[in-house]
């Protein structure tokens, strides 16, 4: 069971390669695994009937007790037969419906595929943590699934309903479960259930986890989403819909129903929304038009009626709910894959406009009444064979005194009628000859014949509801072991002279004569309401108002919101921040019952030296009134921080703040060249006292801060073991390094991913129209780039330009990008010192990165100083050079940099040791001697990629980029 699950994760990545040679015959290959595991499903089905239970696990999260455990008893088996039974008749169908089409394909049959294997997944799981990370899934490959037609509006509005509802539900139920868990000590849903935890907790835990489960089903008030998801190409509403997505909800009730029905917060939930859910969904259905919203809200019904009858917590009603489970989803799928057949063959779903296709498509007709007798109730199908079960165990617990009984028998007999009322409107609106306004019969539509393959899976699927209605024996000797685990009826209540059982004939019970009336009636109904329209609003709104209508409220809420708190000052908002700060700490800081400072004067006589100067040019920093000015001064703390971590025994931390130092000053003056030298030139600074009062307090606050939590350790710090940590663990001399690509391997993965937020949230704040890298490409056509020029390249008072004399050989410019440059913005000492320079930069950098195992450096250090390259080459050549310095886009080199990264933390799960476990290799090699390799270097060599990606990105953004838009602002045309 766990290799299927992982083919289904691996083989829908291979469809999309499929889908350009296959075309629409790739659902045929997508239908081969769903096919696979119904077979292995049938295989274990002889274990499963004997009382068997197939349970295959393997440990995840072990320190959550979080396994992916498989585990097939006889409800996970019937819903494992369902998901991929259905599932490979659906694509099999596919294969016809999407004939001639090729926009997506490969992308709609590998979603489809995975979302069977999450299905799959969901339904065999026996930890309830994982079976929340399945539904979760299902809701996002559904929300794919259902906006396959993406431009179209109405699909992607439909989607996006789809997707907020059951996630939402989904959310609400992860609480559940998580008190459930907590309240068990266990997330194993056989453990939980074997020894079920009682108490307030517990109910509460129910009512959220019913949440979730009522919205996956589309039970009210959360039907609403249903109807709008026939927005989808009808494969997807005949399996999601009908098979698959709706009923995880029916299935995590039947799960915990024989355990909790009696609990306080279940029956008058389940039992009452399913009633009602029922009502509402069949009297909707008769006032559609459209076959697909007709089965849709028919669909709703159904689920209100698998609702009360697989929630109702008895021993007969639990038997009766696989049944109808089971009918549901073949006659249900069948239906929508008939209507898919018409719409595809006649581009119309509207009854109104369809006349006479019963004699034209006398087996398409007669699939479709056999669907509906089993969907209303009628002998020898298996929908008879549940429904007559179902009304005689709630007849029973009527008769015994059971008041919930009596609600759902009656809801149950209302909810027929209307089901056997729009079943015949169903048949009756899409084959029957009909008749217009002036009473003459209608212009017979014209039927083309499908293949016979476009028909094959209604009809397998028709044809098994009659199969099983004769098997009910047999299903009543499978489903017992299931209905077994309830109790035989409702606390307080007799217990039936005999326990109910699946046939075709029960005698003339009345059950019996329930069920013959409860058609009889929808029939009448039907007759009386065919040619009426009914389409009419009957209330000022419905479930769908209210929820456009909430969408719209959070909007204006949310615009109010930003309103009122984005005001667009800057000021204001790092004032708010620091405010928060104080408060929040200042609170806590008094709340502390004891501090425990230890004052030392200085560690180093350097200390006091740095710190006056530090101190000064911070105060003068503040009275600066330019800007360049203020960012130098500020510097200068930087600076001197580089003095005490030298003088500290800190090298490493001393080189990468001096370089993070320079590239910051650089991003400074970057920025600065676009807003006025000057401070206060447009907008004067105000309030200067209660900044003085607020940078005060911050600064007071913060040494607090640092001399409480300096001085409040108890225990010996982690870090004295550090050095044998970095030599036994890491196999490096060079702690500081060792501890980010080793020790502390995720706190560095999670700063790559800070990094690599940064550089694109700058990119994306600065470039106004795209996000890709140009200038690489606009550098190619200048002739020192290209090779094209024969001439060397001279001054001249025009700029550069090709000699007119002189050898045709050699080199043509220092830096090809200063051709581009303005005359008297160029430094041509500078474009020497620079070439010259650049690559002598490039290799110190690469030595700092492979030295820093052991040695000062590390990828950090090194990505910077060759950023610091990128700098220069920039600095003396402009935008064009460089382009030319990394004729790449910067978004590749922190795509590559984060994913060596990851590599590194994946790569040792497969070895069965923990994520960024590094391992070293050591030899003798001639003339260089003795020679290690780490492979946590490899994650330091993704952390330099990521460095000078950022430096890249920076310099393209604020640099170039801010090029490009002076230089166009100032020639009014596009640079």
């Amino acid at each position: 069971m766990l290799a299927l699950l992982l083919a289904f994760a691996i083989v829908p990545l291979l469809l999309p390669l499929l889908t350009a040679k296959l075309g629409a015959r790739v659902f045929l290959v997508a239908a081969a695994l769903p096919l696979v595991a119904f077979a292995h499903a049938v295989w274990l089905g002889p274990e499963v009937l004997s009382g068997g239970v197939p349970f295959s696990s393997y440990t995840w999260i072990a320190p959550l007790g979080i396994e992916l455990s498989m585990r097939m008893d006889l409800l996970s088996w019937l819903m494992t037969l369902i998901v991929t039974g259905v599932g490979a008749l659906v694509m099999i169908y596919c294969r016809w419906y999407f004939r001639g089409k090729t926009d997506g394909l490969g992308q709609f049959s590998a979603v489809l595929l995975a979302f069977a294997g999450a299905m799959y997944g969901l339904v065999l799981t026996d930890d309830l943590v994982v079976l929340v990370m399945f539904w979760e899934i299902t809701s996002v490959l559904s929300y794919l699934l259902i906006g396959y037609y993406n431009n179209r509006a109405a699909s992607r509005r439909s989607a996006l309903q789809a997707l907020l509802v059951t996630t939402l539900g989904g959310l609400v139920m992860l609480i559940g479960v998580v008190l459930l868990v907590v309240e068990s000590g266990t997330t194993s849903m056989t453990t939980m259930l074997s020894d079920a935890p009682t108490g307030m907790v517990v109910d509460v835990a129910l009512l959220l986890v019913l949440v979730g489960a009522l919205s996956k089903s589309a039970i009210f008030p959360f039907h609403f989403w249903l109807p709008g998801a026939m927005a989808a190409p009808t494969p997807v509403s005949a399996y999601l819909h009908a098979a698959a997505m709706v009923k995880a909800g029916i299935y995590l009730i039947a799960r915990f129903a024989p355990v909790f029905a009696f609990a306080p917060t279940w029956r008058p939930i389940v039992i009452g929304l399913g009633v009602f859910t029922m009502l509402l969904g069949g009297f909707q259905a008769l006032r559609e038009t459209d076959l697909k919203r007709v089965l849709a809200f028919g669909t709703v019904s159904q689920l209100g009626f698998l609702t009360v009858i697989l929630g109702f917590g008895t021993r007969d009603a639990a038997l009766a709910g696989l049944a109808l489970l089971l009918s549901h989803a073949l006659f249900k799928s069948a239906l929508f894959l008939i209507v898919g057949v018409i719409d595809r063959q006649l581009s119309t779903r509207d009854l109104r406009e369809l006349s006479g296709l019963g004699r034209q498509a006398p087996v398409l007709a007669t699939v479709s009444i056999v669907a509906i007798c089993s969907m209303v109730g009628v002998i020898p199908t298996l929908g008879f064979v549940g429904k007559e079960t179902a009304l005689a165990a709630l007849l029973t617990e009527t008769e015994n005194g059971s008041v919930w009984g009596l609600v759902a028998l009656v809801g149950v007999l209302l909810g027929s009628i209307l089901t056997a009322a729009y079943g015949a409107r169903f048949v009756w609106g899409a084959f029957w000859s009909k008749k217009d306004a002036d009473g003459g019969m209608k212009t017979r539509t014209e039927w083309p014949r499908p293949p016979i393959g476009f028909v094959a899976s209604p009809l397998v699927l028709a044809g098994l509801t009659l199969v099983a209605g004769f098997a009910a024996p047999a299903l009543d000797r499978a489903f017992a072991l299931y209905a077994d685990l309830s109790p035989v009826s409702s606390p307080g209540i007799a217990a039936p002279e005999y326990a109910g059982y699946l046939a075709l004939w029960h005698g003339l019970e009345p059950a019996l004569f329930l069920s013959l009336g409860t058609i009889a009636i929808g029939l009448v109904m039907f007759w009386l309401t065919a040619r009426r329209d009914l389409s009419a609003r009957m209330l000022p709104f419905t479930a769908a108002d209210v929820y456009n209508a909430s969408l719209r409220g959070i909007a204006q809420l949310s615009v109010w919101t930003t309103s009122l708190t984005q005001r667009g000052s800057l000021p204001i908002y790092v004032g708010t921040i620091f405010i928060v700060l104080v408060a929040a700490e200042g609170t806590a800081l008094l709340a502390s019952p004891v501090w425990q400072a230890e004052l030392v004067a200085y560690q180093t006589p350097m200390q006091l030296v740095v710190a006056p100067i530090m101190i000064a040019a911070g105060l003068v920093a503040v009275r600066a009134r330019k800007r360049y000015t203020g960012v130098v001064l500020v510097s200068v703390t930087g600076l001197g921080m580089v003095v005490i971590f030298a003088t500290s025994g800190a090298p490493d931390l001393a080189l990468t703040q001096i370089l993070v130092e320079t590239v910051t000053l650089i991003a400074f003056a970057l920025v600065l060249r676009r807003i006025p030298s000057r401070m206060g030139d447009h907008n004067a600074s105000v309030a200067p006292i209660t900044r003085a009062v607020i940078g005060g307090a911050v600064g007071v606050t913060m040494g607090l801060i640092a001399l409480v939590a300096t001085g409040a350790r108890i225990h010996t710090p982690v870090s004295e073991n550090y050095p044998d940590l970095a030599y036994e663990l890491g196999h490096g001399s060079n702690v500081v390094n060792v501890t980010l690509v080793d020790i502390r391997g995720w706190d560095t993965m999670g700063e790559l991913s800070v990094l690599v937020l940064a550089a694109t949230g700058v990119a994306s704040l600065v470039f106004v129209t795209h996000r890709s890298d140009t200038l690489s490409r606009a550098i190619a056509p200048l002739p020192a780039a290209s090779g094209r020029s024969r001439r060397p390249l001279v001054e001249t008072s025009e700029g550069v330009q090709p000699s007119e004399t002189g050898s045709t050989r050699g080199r043509t410019a220092w830096l090809v990008g200063g051709q581009k440059v303005r005359p008297e913005e160029r430094s041509f000492i500078l474009e020497v010192i620079v070439r010259i320079l650049f690559h002598s930069i490039i290799i110190v950098s690469l030595y700092l990165l492979f030295a820093g195992h052991n040695l000062p450096g590390g990828g950090f250090a090194g990505g910077l100083v060759a950023g610091m390259a990128l700098v220069m080459r920039y600095v003396a050549g402009g935008r064009y050079e460089l382009g030319a310095a990394a004729p790449t886009d910067a978004g590749r080199l922190l795509g590559v940099g984060m994913t060596i990264a990851v590599a590194c933390a994946i790569v040792p799960l497969f070895f069965g040791v923990a994520p960024l476990t590094s391992t070293w290799w050591e030899a003798e090699i001639p003339v260089f001697g003795h020679v290690e390799f780490v492979t946590s270097t490899l994650f330091d060599v993704g952390v330099y990629l990521v460095v000078i990606g950022l430096v890249l990105d920076v310099l393209r953004s604020l640099g170039a980029e801010v090029d490009r838009q002076g230089k166009q602002a100032r020639l009014g045309v596009s640079a």
